[in-house]
């Protein structure tokens, strides 16, 4: 059986006249009549009495339009809920996220922001590292994730939101501290602190250091950013961070730009890739508007 044909006995039991079925159904009334004879043919039984002034259910139609009514219903509110997801009025958007982020990829005002304009949308958001980030997004556990470029699984695709050289952080009563530049060399036996490995910007400072074939000195190993910064600035250790953000740590850090190496701390947000290169992110409506207004706005923060 099929869809239209349950609405066709829904309008007759209603109507109790095919002629004003067929108007309301929008069909000729041979065409409802067809219609009805082949629901009743698959179902065994006839469905309707029929007289020359009048049509009425049977016993089985009585039966069979309370089901069919309840069916029906099910139906309509499953193609609203289609239409609200669709037209984001309901639905659900997950992010995941490294813990470090720059200062100006504010995430929670991004997300209040959305929330404003899509207030029915459930918003979800996660930290996590970056290896779990990614089998999460491949999972469809979340729907994006932000994490340093060469964290990001090549299964996934991605979008960079930002860019950032790292620079040397310490205390303003370091030694260091009036310099303008500085090389990793004489960084050598200079006590750091960093991020736990696999976390924030520490693959990268790892990377750039073996390559430079220096081997650093990690003093405290952190799990956040706070307690990274509180520790630099205290003197027990130097750090090296994204530029933007030590430079709002005004009072609290001395920066030093690096010389002979770029870092450039990138990152970007991950999520499934499309099956074909003309076709949109298999996202939903809530993701994919998510997705865009992060987009515009982080690259009106780099400049276009």
């Amino acid at each position: 059986m099929e869809l239209r044909q349950l609405r066709h006995f829904m309008a007759v039991a209603e109507e109790g006249n095919f002629t004003r079925a067929a108007q309301r159904c929008h069909i000729v009334q041979s065409a409802l009549s067809t219609s009805i004879r082949a629901l009743e043919a698959e179902l065994g039984a006839r469905l309707f009495v029929r007289t020359t002034r009048h049509v009425s259910l049977s016993a089985a139609g009585e039966a069979y339009l309370e089901q069919v009514r309840r069916a029906l219903d099910v139906l309509d509110r499953a193609s609203s809920d289609v239409a609200d997801i669709h037209a984001i009025r309901k639905g659900r958007l997950s992010v995941g996220t490294v813990q470090s982020l720059p200062p100006f990829l504010d995430l929670s005002s991004l997300m209040s922001r959305f929330h404003e304009r899509y207030a029915q949308i459930e918003i979800r958001l996660v930290q996590g590292g970056a290896f779990d980030l990614n089998d999460k997004v491949a999972a469809r556990e979340i729907d994006l994730a932000i994490l340093p470029i060469e964290e990001r699984s090549e299964k996934l695709a991605s979008h960079k939101v930002a860019c950032d050289d790292l620079v040397l952080a310490c205390s303003p009563r370091h030694a260091l501290a009036g310099r303008r530049t500085i090389r990793l060399s004489e960084l050598a036996d200079e006590p750091f602190a960093d991020f736990a490995p696999g976390h924030g910007t520490r693959r990268l400072v790892d990377r750039g250091f073996a390559e430079a074939d220096i081997r650093r000195r990690v003093a405290f190993e952190i799990g956040d950013l706070d307690t990274l910064i509180n520790l630099v600035e205290q003197g027990l250790g130097v750090a090296l961070l994204p530029g933007d953000l030590v430079a709002r740590q005004t009072g609290r850090l001395a920066h030093v730009a690096i010389s002979g190496r770029k870092f450039c701390w990138e990152l970007v947000v991950a999520h499934l890739p499309a099956p074909s290169d003309d076709a949109p992110p298999p996202l939903d409506p809530a993701p994919l508007a998510f997705l865009e207004m992060l987009l515009q706005e982080t690259a009106a923060e780099r400049g276009g």
